[in-house]
């Protein structure tokens, strides 16, 4: 299990479009998951310790981002086939038992991760209300291990985007497992 780090923030370029089945049976684009205000999209999984740590952090911040106008969505690009905890059936168990407050989808295909760049889990991208990337970070500075009271990285910045249209400047790479993408 590599751990890798994402660049950090190339301000301005368009959210990719998508198309994905999540666990509620039902399919999520682009225009469906968009706030009024923005659109955080997260690469996570089911397995990776990195996510595990924060997954109660990822699910507060996004409930509270929803009332500022500003929706969240999770994209699963893992091939599951050497991690069965990534499974469909598993994310349908995961979102259900941790009652998850955004659409949790899978990108059987691995292509939208490809679009977008992705390349761990944990992998954050915020956009504003145009949709334009304000924002490639960490959540906080908790890794395999959460850190208690961390100041809350990705909520203060998505907040500044939703009332400004801007992400800061200053921006943290995020740090996880690197995709687990399917053998050619």
């Amino acid at each position: 299990m590599a751990s890798l780090q994402p660049p950090l923030c190339n301000f301005g370029w368009n959210a990719r479009p998508f198309n994905l089945l999540g666990v509620d049976g039902k399919q999520h684009t682009l225009e469906s998951a968009r706030g009024k205000n923005g659109l955080l999209v997260m690469f996570i999984c089911n397995h990776c310790p990195y996510v595990k740590s924060i997954r109660d952090k990822i699910i507060r911040d996004a409930a509270e981002l929803k009332l500022h106008g500003i929706n969240s969505i999770a994209i699963m690009s893992n091939d599951p086939t050497d991690y069965t905890e990534d499974s469909f059936d598993n994310m349908k168990l995961i979102a259900q038992q941790y009652n998850y407050p955004f659409p949790y989808v899978w990108d059987a295909s691995q292509q939208i991760a490809k679009d977008y760049g992705a390349v761990c889990t944990p992998d954050f991208f915020g956009f504003n209300a145009k949709l334009e990337l304000q924002y490639r970070g960490r959540l906080d500075a908790s890794r395999k291990d959460s850190v208690p009271n961390a100041p809350r990285d990705l909520f203060k910045a998505m907040l500044q985007v939703g009332e400004t249209g801007q992400g800061p400047i200053e921006q943290f790479a995020s740090m996880g497992c690197s995709i687990k993408w399917r053998e050619i």
